[in-house]
């Protein structure tokens, strides 16, 4: 008679090891670990024979046990001021495309501007990545760099200010701003409002000085009291529709010193009976992908937030196959200026833009 509960418990197989997987390749383990390790001093046929045993036993590799033979981890490190919205997703594709073309491995983590919460997210990734892309856009997370490039290769996307030992690669903020202002005041706006960015935030600042440089190069006075504030959210451009609304004499067009913030006052504007562009022109910036769907389309600065993680990769690496791991590159994307119906130009601007 069968005893209800007298079943053995199931034991799983045991995991396959290097060992078992040089045995079933016909190779000595040392073999093993150069195909695992991408060395180039392996026969094809016993490269083949490696990768089959490793697919059929199921195996893998202790990367962590390899780091210490190779001493790299074949994996670089991510730090974000945020994860979330279009611009960073497609900044984060752009590394994971450059990174996978080389066989590197990502590891991401948001950051805020504290020294503290950036140090810890650096000191979690030590010994697990062989160099560091991070964006700090903000006063409080240049001050621990000096620190974190003493450890790694560090690639800084957009700083607000060179440090030594570290590559860049930043977005013409000051003059993609400067061109579409300066677009605006070709049309015939004098009064041009702005949505400024998070303050102590560079890209923030560096847009709202290409604004005031537009004026100043047209001869025209700047007004303090049209600069309204916001922090690159769609609801601080819906938030910003009233207070522009408020000013008198109102302004006949309006710089939004982001896409995000741009489409918020849009869809304020409409709600307010406000037509776009016949009562007020808007522009923005940063060209994200639905801002070409928006109604009407919007006029905008592009920038290339796929190449800017691409290129992050490529120069990170350049730094990290350097001798001393300091070989220092600075690059600056361009960002034009893309015309659509937002701002108001007529049908043979936009056309001519595309010709």
């Amino acid at each position: 008679m069968e005893e209800v509960g007298s079943a053995l418990p199931h034991r799983e197989a045991p995991l396959a090891t290097i060992r078992d997987v040089a045995q079933a390749a016909g190779v000595s383990i040392a073999t093993v670990s150069r195909v695992l390790n991408g060395s180039p001093r392996v026969s094809d046929d016993a490269r083949d024979r490696v990768w089959s045993a490793v697919a059929e036993l199921d195996y893998w590799p202790n990367t962590a046990a390899q780091s210490l033979t190779t001493r790299r981890s074949n994996a670089i490190g991510v730090l974000l001021p945020d994860l979330y919205g279009e611009f960073f997703s497609e900044v984060i594709r752009g590394i994971d495309h450059a990174a996978r073309q080389v066989k590197q491995q990502v590891l991401i983590s948001s950051s805020h501007a504290d020294t503290n919460t950036v140090l810890s997210a650096a000191r979690a990734m030590r010994g697990r990545i062989d160099g560091l892309i991070m964006m700090a856009p903000d006063q409080g997370s240049i001050e621990p760099i000096h620190q974190i490039a003493r450890r790694f290769p560090v690639l800084l996307l957009n700083p607000r200010s060179a440090v030594a030992g570290c590559s860049t690669v930043s977005i013409s903020n000051f003059e993609g701003a400067r061109t579409v202002v300066g677009h605006l005041l070709s049309l015939g706006h004098t009064r041009i409002a702005i949505v400024n960015g998070p303050k102590g935030n560079v890209d923030a600042e560096e847009r709202r000085r290409g604004y005031r440089d537009a004026f100043a190069r047209a001869d025209l006075p700047a007004s303090a009291t049209l600069e309204l504030c916001g922090d690159f959210t769609e609801s601080s451009g819906f938030d910003s529709a009233q207070d522009l609304l408020r000013l008198w004499p109102r302004p006949t067009a309006v710089f939004a010193t982001n896409d995000a913030m741009a489409l918020g006052l849009l869809s304020a504007l409409q709600t307010e009976h406000v037509r776009v562009p016949e009562d007020l022109a808007i522009v923005g910036f940063d060209d994200i992908a639905i801002a070409r769907y928006a109604s009407p389309p919007l006029t905008t600065i592009h920038v290339d937030a796929f190449e800017l993680g691409e290129r992050s990769v490529q120069l990170l690496l350049q730094a990290m196959s350097s001798e001393t791991g300091r070989a220092c590159h600075d690059e600056v994307l361009p960002a034009p200026l893309v015309i659509r119906r937002s701002c108001g130009a007529t049908p043979a601007a936009m056309q001519a833009q595309t010709s």
